[in-house]
């Protein structure tokens, strides 16, 4: 058990020290980080060109100001240096307002026309003045001014079965299939190379004479599995530091509060028991990896190695795609308990709510016996597999393989 372990930390080791990990594992943090800083010098550089200034009475100017600040550019104090600022694309306009016979007047002046949003603000401020203004005109008691002020009740009610809730499926449907298949892709190409760059070496020969083809075969796989747990863990606390980030970020705070229930029911769906079902895919695909990597002719077609793999994970991804409206048809409930397609299809499934716990449970002892039983049998025809050095055809090596474990 000991050497097992070995063989398990040897290959974790080299793997996460090496330069693919690591550009693995930076690579949503750095294209994150781009976005931001990105978003924030855009952001920077039209800040002032999306301002207004504003000029007129200084009581209606005051008020105005005070209601919208992250809107007023209180610099420009003269219709002459807007204009100036105007030309030179570093003002979006001006804002004159005034009172004229007893009617609010709000002007403006830009080269283009005023946005919907401040567009709405100012309606909004220039209504609220004129009832004032109409109220005193009109010589209204108290109890008549708070009569007229009553505004009309208006409610939403929404079905579960829509708006949000579908959305939210939609996303955290494609979020987890494209998870699933991008871990398997890599992981996939990454197990196959580590198996097939050691075909017929004399260190093999050394090495089944210490230990066993099983318990070296096994520490490989579990190898590779904890560099997957370590990316998946490294993902979940940085994408957690990164969503924390986002909310309090000036940039971001605004869109997140307006879709936390969005944002809320979409990290409830990944956050979940589909997070097993992606691990153990990964896993199962890991074993078959390796298998292909071990039946390669020799160790200069380890790149070679991983493409069944691929094939198979590539099936099992495009075919979700024709049913992911169609979730209670017969092949989505039958593959939901296939080894190599569960993955995709059972969080499908659970996500839109269309299987039982029971189905859940049938399906995952499903897949974790079947990752059982290859793990032994592989293991099993293991050394008979990668002591072959003969050029031999692929049918060939499987059956001498086979044989090596009878």
């Amino acid at each position: 058990m000991n050497k097992m372990w070995i063989v398990t930390f040897e290959t974790y080791l080299r793997q996460v020290k090496s330069w693919s990990f690591v550009s693995l594992i930076l690579g949503p943090f750095v294209i994150f980080a781009i976005t931001i800083g990105a978003g924030y010098l855009s952001a920077s550089s039209s800040s002032n060109s999306d301002k207004i200034a504003v000029f007129g009475q200084s009581e209606l100017k005051t008020a105005f100001v005070k209601q919208n600040k992250s809107d007023i550019d209180t610099s420009i104090t003269t219709t002459s240096k807007a204009n100036k600022r105007i030309k030179a694309d570093k003002l979006a306009g001006y804002l004159v307002l005034k009172t004229q016979d007893n009617q609010v007047k709000a002007t403006y002046h830009g080269s283009s026309s005023i946005s919907s949003s401040l567009k709405a603000k100012v309606m909004a401020f220039s209504t609220g003045v004129q009832q004032q203004v109409n109220y005193a005109n009109a010589q209204l008691t108290s109890t008549q001014a708070k009569t007229l002020q009553t505004q009309p009740n208006f409610k939403e009610v929404i079905r579960k079965k829509t708006g949000t809730d579908n959305l939210a499926k939609m996303i955290s449907f494609w979020i987890i299939v494209i998870m699933v298949y991008t871990i398997l892709i890599t992981y996939s190409s990454i197990t196959a190379q580590e198996i097939a760059s050691e075909k017929g070496t004399k260190i093999m020969e050394v090495i089944f004479s210490s230990t066993t083809a099983v318990k070296y075969f096994i520490g490989k796989v579990l190898g590779v599995l904890l560099v997957i747990l370590t990316q998946i863990l490294i993902y979940l606390v940085g994408g957690f530091g990164m969503f924390n980030y986002a909310k309090h970020a000036s940039l971001t705070k605004g869109a997140i509060e307006q879709n936390k229930d969005l944002i809320g029911t979409i990290l409830h769906n990944i956050l979940s028991i589909n997070l097993i079902y992606l691990l153990l895919g990964v896993v199962i695909y890991t074993i078959l990896a390796a298998l292909c990597g071990a039946l390669v002719a020799k160790a200069e077609d380890a790149s070679k190695a991983a493409q069944p793999v691929t094939m198979l994970s590539m099936v099992a991804f495009f075919i979700t795609f024709p049913f992911q409206n169609n979730l209670g048809a017969l092949p989505v409930k039958i593959l939901s308990y296939v080894p190599f397609f569960s993955s995709y299809f059972m969080p499908m499934r659970i996500i839109n709510d269309e299987a039982s716990m029971v189905e859940v449970v049938i399906s995952m002892g499903i897949l974790v016996i079947a990752i059982f039983l290859m793990a032994y049998y592989i293991g099993k025809i293991y050394q008979g597999l990668m002591l072959q050095t003969d050029d031999s055809s692929f049918w060939k090596r499987l059956k001498r393989g086979i044989s090596y474990s009878k």
